[in-house]
Formats: structure tokens, sequence, C-alpha cells
């Protein structure tokens, strides 16, 4: 989460941030909201339909997504996706398949990594180095990518 905020709070203001997830995301989106500068986001967690989540990701500069459904999504529907890989890998072949797609994950080589085919929920050595030693500035760098040449 620190990565998020740290992340959206360098983002240019000319973006403007929609955060997806179902309702039970959407405490974690609030603490993410309040805990950035940045005025340019919108909580939608647990507002949305999947169609019409799809809608927003379809259009969008840049959809940040982990290693999960809305990666799938965002690559069936070929719209840009920064996948972040933390406890799996993109060698076990589910990375995104968008014209326009880029992988971020941790550079650190993590003996414990991958811990398995679909994650945990939390980390079977207690530091989940995997997520936190990704750097806001790999984040940002996909979003660099994207913005048209001046």
């Amino acid at each position: 989460m620190e990565k998020w905020i740290e992340l959206l709070s360098v983002l240019p203001d000319r973006f403007k941030v929609f955060l997806l997830g179902a309702s039970n995301d959407r405490p974690l989106c609030d603490v993410i909201v309040t805990g950035t500068s940045n005025k340019n986001l919108v909580n939608l967690a647990g507002e949305l339909s999947l169609l019409e989540s799809a809608a927003l990701m379809k259009d969008a500069e840049m959809n940040y997504v982990n290693d999960s459904a809305p990666m799938h999504l965002a690559s069936g529907l070929n719209a840009p996706v920064t996948a972040i890989f933390c406890s799996t890998v993109p060698a076990f072949g589910f990375g995104p398949l968008s014209d326009k797609s880029f992988i971020v994950e941790t550079i650190e080589k993590l003996d414990c990594r991958p811990c398995g085919l679909h994650g945990h929920r939390s980390c079977p050595e207690g530091h989940f180095n995997c997520a936190l030693t990704i750097q806001k500035e790999q984040l940002l760098a996909t979003m660099v990518r994207v913005e048209p040449l001046l």
C-alpha cells in the first residue's frame, strides 16, 4: 500500500485515478486516498459491476494491477496494463497479453519467490519483500512510456 501512496503522490496532475475493487477493498482504498496528496483520486471499490469496471479499464491510459483477474480482464480488452508480480512470477506463463503491457517485479533475488502458483494472502516468511522491495520508480517508468511525445 505504501508504494501506491508514493506513486500517487508523484503522479502528474493530468492523470485522474480510479481505484477499483470489491466492496471489501473499499476501506483499503480509503486509506490510499487519505494517505496521498493527490486530489485526482476516486475510490470506486464496490461501486461498479464487472462490465462497468471493464469499460473504465479499456479507456485508461494505464491499468496498474497485480497478477490477478483484473490483469486478465485488461489483457482481454487489449487495454494498457502494468502487471505487478509479487509472490508469483511471470515465468508461470500468466503475464499480460495487451499490446501495451509491462511487468514490474522486485529486482532482488529472493530464495522464497515464487512461494506458490497463486501466491498467498500473507507472506509465509513474514517479510513480504517480493512486494515491499518494488520501487515507485519501477511503477512510474511504465507511465512515462505511455505519455504522448511533445
